[in-house]
């Protein structure tokens, strides 16, 4: 019998920034999700072989509120831990991103000041109602909290540096956090301002042999990202590098499958064996962009006879494959590939932008059966978007709706979308104008093409019966299809640059920390809020094909779960 495996990345897709608890047998992720909503995503795993999405925590207004957050802004890094028969979540809530230039502030408003507010929920369960937040600070991002053996809890976070001619990673500070106050208590102390290779974040602290391990994230989150590592027998320091100084990097190995790799944080099974989860990245082969964003990976790790922690095979670097821990295999059942939008609540997968309001921007009641969205503000709105869409978890799928939906103005539109945010998409979508009637077009937000958006010619459908639409993406290429009737499809004759629904594509300076989604939008820039129903939505992730467009492949025949991921 072979040795079993656990096959990276464990959380495929958008999923960065992985804090691991384990609570008994069963282990938890918390994981990222800036402007998407609800805030954060737990995973749930028994085996740390198979993992399901399980909960988002933050899903009210009163813990989290993300209208007119920019893009990439929102939660950042959640740490979730568990201590005291309470989980305990923090995470941070990125209200302005500013500039990272070195050459200091310009403009009245100063462009590298950034606004970043960390947070404290608790829930007695991990899938239950968290409570209402306690602000901690906002001094840096970020946070993560360490309970210590006498009982006494820390916050760490990243300390943000706007001054010109500054470091503005400025070192990692900590501060005790009084449970019984609900806040911050005692002095800041700056406990390690990072190495050479600078942007030190992500901080988590651990204690184990009389010392307290911190590890960090460096190299800032692209391809020259590390986890780097340091102890010291004092909680404040004096702390001491690890004699490598990175415990995981992918920063001088472009042969490596997962790429990005850092943003670290470390677990336990009861038999005392140590994974650590880690960001990382799978880009577009032969292109280098990444459309399914920051991933979580594990890998398994040792505690040398120095006392310091390595990888298992000492080589530092993340592994596609890594031995799993020999736990009862614990598989959960496959997500089904088609939503039919039967139930009165949100199928999981999904998730919409911003709003904590989300009946003013859809419904699964007002047309059983159906997902009704309500027109709402444009693509490029802050505040709020009719946008539900979920995530691209492979570089291969299609995907496949039913909208019905009659225009009488060129302000109201809806459809299948491909999404990264809002200078980023590609909007296959039902319009209306005066000489045309009701039509279907493509509309695309370019960001690094001479143009920012391009439009294709209007193509008029008939009457006012549903339309089925479809995309076809592999890897950089993307198709779109419509059917009047769901089988006999048209295709679009333009070849779709998919590649730009990725964290590389971007004009500079700004930040790019998602990844690509695919789902439903209705927008009336009107005020009138004409609503458009969708009937359901089929993503299933495929193999590459040459020319999806082929007639052999009729995508309605296909049976659930039968493609391989690409």
């Amino acid at each position: 019998m072979p040795e079993p495996v656990i096959r990276n990345p464990i959380l495929p897709g958008f999923n960065p920034d992985p804090s691991i608890v384990r609570v008994g047998d069963d282990y938890y992720v918390a994981t990222s999700t800036f402007e998407w909503y609800p805030g954060v995503q737990i995973h749930h795993s028994r085996d740390l072989v198979h993992w399901r999405l399980l909960s988002r925590p933050l899903n009210r207004a009163s813990q989290l509120n993300l209208l007119g957050d920019g893009d990439s802004c929102g939660v950042w890094a959640p740490c979730l831990t568990y201590a005291d028969g309470l989980f305990w979540l923090i995470y941070t809530d990125v209200k302005r991103y500013g500039r990272t230039s070195v050459g200091g502030a310009s403009g009245a408003s100063g462009a590298s000041m950034r606004d970043f507010h960390n947070y404290l929920v608790t829930s007695p369960t991990v899938d239950g109602e968290w409570s209402d937040p306690v602000h901690l600070n906002s001094s840096g991002f970020d946070p993560s909290l360490f309970h210590d053996e006498d009982g006494r809890k820390y916050l760490s976070n990243m300390l943000w540096d706007h001054r010109p001619g500054r470091n503005r990673f400025a070192g990692i500070v900590l501060q005790e956090y009084s449970h019984a106050e609900r806040k911050l208590i005692g002095p800041v102390t700056n406990i390690f301002k990072g190495t050479a290779i600078g942007y030190t974040e992500a901080p988590h602290i651990y204690k184990r042999g009389g010392y307290y391990y911190l590890i960090t994230a460096e190299g800032g989150t692209y391809q020259g990202h590390a986890v780097t590592m340091a102890r010291s027998r004092d909680l404040t320091g004096p702390y001491e590098l690890h004699p490598e100084t990175y415990i995981l990097t992918s920063r001088a190995r472009a042969d490596v499958a997962l790429q990005r790799a850092g943003h670290a944080d470390l677990c336990d099974t009861p038999s005392g064996d140590v994974y650590m989860v880690h960001l990382c990245s799978r880009p577009i082969p032969n292109r280098g962009r990444s459309t399914l964003g920051r991933e979580t990976a594990i890998q398994r790790m040792v505690w040398s006879d120095d006392g310091w922690l390595r990888t298992a095979d000492g080589e530092g670097i993340p592994r596609v494959e890594v031995p799993a821990p020999g736990l009862p295999a614990h598989p959960f059942p496959a997500r089904a590939a088609r939503e039919d939008f039967d139930s009165p609540q949100l199928p999981i997968d999904f998730q919409w932008l911003r709003s904590p309001y989300p009946d003013e921007l859809f419904s699964l009641t007002a047309r059983p059966g159906h997902l009704r969205l309500y027109g709402r503000e444009t693509l490029g709105s802050l505040f709020r978007q009719s946008l539900v869409a979920r995530r691209q978890q492979a570089h291969c799928y299609t995907a496949v709706t039913s909208v019905d939906f009659t225009p009488e103005h060129y302000q109201q539109m809806a459809g299948l979308i491909c999404y990264y945010n809002t200078s980023k998409f590609h909007y296959l979508h039902i319009s209306h104008e005066e000489t045309v009637g009701r039509y279907l077009r493509i509309m695309s937000a370019i960001p690094d093409g001479v143009m920012a958006d391009a439009f294709t010619a209007p193509v008029p459908i008939p009457g006012t019966a549903p339309v089925h639409l479809r995309a076809e993406l592999d890897h950089d290429r993307l198709y779109f299809a419509y059917s009047l009737d769901g089988t006999d499809w048209s295709w679009f004759p333009e070849h779709l640059d998919a590649s730009i629904l990725s964290d590389e594509a971007s004009a500079p300076g700004l930040p790019n920390f998602t990844g690509a989604f695919v789902g439903m939008a209705c927008q009336d820039m009107s005020g009138t809020g004409r609503p458009a129903d969708f009937d359901y939505f089929e993503y299933r992730e495929r193999e590459y094909l040459i020319d999806p467009r082929r007639p052999q492949r009729d995508f309605p025949a296909r049976e659930a779960g039968k493609e391989p991921r690409c």
